[in-house]
């Protein structure tokens, strides 16, 4: 079965999320730790995460991919900034040890003139202090569409920021179709060979979730932003071969696709309708 959800407001709690995931015919999804503009996190209500787990049980939903806020820059030429990513992102996965085996998504950060050797190093260090033995949330880095001072920007960046991390097994990757595209790799018309690429440099392996978005961009933009799934440069039958590429197929995907909840249940429904099982 395809694995499909999309990014919900976690607002109401988890099992909201659950019933509104379900309610668009979902099996997984994707949302915010925390204010995506901020820092601070509500308090995690137990009794809410307990009574989630037993409807995620009851209705198959999968992984689920907790998403760090935008506001975290982990390479950041501030001390402070530095220290308050690393802070945040210790407290995110703390808290997702109340829904153990989910993955945590972040955007690596962005060196800010200092240059991408200095902020790997940044990015690896932060990692290596929060990072815990017996933790179960699996970690994945963001590939990004390079825009700015982004590190991320191609799969060498984040193979160099896997190889200096000790635990590098609580490690992955969440491979962003837009992200990729505005980044240089053409998916359109070298699907076969970017996943090759990125195998060779990376490790499928690593791979652990896709964000499923059009780009309203043309190749290699460098600008990041997501359009609705046929709506952009990638076009519908792209991004179905990208679902039904035999080394993909399996992953979960989420949609970050400009849309409203019933915009989603459309999608979904689109995606699960051209599905090859």
């Amino acid at each position: 079965m395809l694995t499909v959800g999309c990014h919900l407001s976690s607002s109401k709690g988890y099992l909201s999320m659950g019933k509104e995931a379900v309610k668009i015919d979902a099996n997984t999804f994707q949302f915010f730790t925390r204010n995506p503009r901020g820092g601070k996190a509500k308090d995690l209500d137990v009794q809410d995460v307990e009574s989630y787990l037993e409807f995620a049980r009851e209705h198959g939903i999968e992984r689920i991919l907790a998403h760090a806020p935008y506001t975290l820059n982990a390479c950041s030429a501030d001390e402070g900034l530095r220290e308050f990513a690393r802070n945040t992102m210790e407290d995110d996965l703390r808290r997702l040890e109340y829904t153990p085996g989910n993955c945590y998504n972040f955007h690596p950060g962005s060196h800010v003139k200092q240059g991408v050797e200095v902020g790997i190093t940044y990015i690896a260090q932060m990692l290596n202090e929060i990072l815990k033995p017996e933790q179960t949330t699996t970690v994945l880095l963001e590939t990004m569409s390079g825009k700015g001072s982004e590190v991320g920007r191609n799969f060498e960046e984040l193979r160099e920021i896997l190889d200096r991390v000790e635990l590098d097994s609580h490690m992955g990757v969440c491979l962003d179709t837009c992200h990729v595209w505005d980044g240089g790799y053409d998916i359109v018309n070298h699907l076969d060979e970017v996943i090759t690429e990125f195998d060779r440099i990376i490790g499928l392996d690593r791979l652990k979730a896709i964000h499923l978005n059009d780009s309203m961009n043309p190749l290699g933009a460098h600008k990041d932003r997501h359009a609705v799934i046929g709506g952009g440069h990638i076009g519908e039958e792209a991004l179905v071969r990208v679902i039904n590429h035999p080394a993909l197929k399996h992953l979960p995907f989420y949609l970050e696709t400009p849309n409203d909840l019933d915009g989603y249940a459309r999608e979904i429904a689109l995606l699960r309708k051209l599905w090859y099982d």
